[in-house]
């Protein structure tokens, strides 16, 4: 296992070594591959590349959108630049076998840039299980209000997860004589909510709208 991962008594934590590294990249890789051939399976071959190419650059934005941080705390979770909708956007494209593997995707691609392992259910919970919940948006991809319907939904599957951890794995944190699950649900909140609240006041602005609806004729066009 020490090829893997390495434990930090420090820390109490495990720590990835290049070969982990290289273990999560080719997981990535095979999902992705997953996508194109959903997606080619459905239609053509080009449609299959051009689906491809959107779940890269939604991952890839997300990624960048999660370094940018209003505000980061100090036991895991931030409000970051609308990160969590770009996902969330490929479920609303695509519907809910596309995004949830592409949620799932960049929960590992998550894993990758920032991790933190402490038991292989809490990796689990926290990166595959949480982020791959954004693409719940897929299965309000042809709802009215299916954007911000399928978006709360999303970051609601992904609120619980990190609630599921936070109880199991970090229940210790919590402060002397508070319920651990009353303080796991507060503190995994102070981070989704606002982020939430205000993806959702961009998502009503009309022209941010029709913008999104116009991309995703573009990228659904076969």
């Amino acid at each position: 296992m020490s090829s893997f991962l390495i434990y930090d008594p420090e820390n109490y934590e495990y720590i990835l070594q290049p070969l982990g590294y290289v273990c999560l990249s080719l997981l990535l890789f095979v999902l992705l591959a997953f996508v194109f051939l959903f997606a080619k399976r459905r239609k053509s071959r080009r449609v299959g590349t051009k689906e491809l190419v959107f779940c890269s650059m939604a991952m890839a934005l997300s990624t960048v959108a999660s370094f940018i941080k209003f505000v980061n705390l100090p036991y895991g979770g931030s409000i970051t630049l609308f990160s969590m909708l770009f996902v969330s956007l490929i479920g609303y494209f695509y519907g809910p076998k596309t995004g949830l593997i592409t949620g799932v995707a960049y929960g590992v691609l998550q894993l990758i840039t920032g991790p933190y392992i402490y038991a292989p259910l809490q990796v689990l919970l926290d990166y595959p299980l949480a982020f791959g919940a954004l693409g719940l948006s897929g299965f309000f991809h042809n709802k009215k209000y299916g954007l911000l319907t399928g978006y709360i939904v999303g970051v609601t599957g992904r609120y619980l997860s990190h609630v599921i951890s936070g109880y199991i794995f970090f229940a210790e944190y919590a402060p002397e004589g508070m319920n651990a699950l009353l303080y796991t649900f507060g503190y995994n909140l102070t981070y989704v909510l606002p982020e939430l609240l205000l993806t959702a006041v961009l998502l009503a602005v009309p022209a941010v709208k029709k913008a999104i609806g116009q991309v995703k004729q573009q990228a659904c066009a076969s």
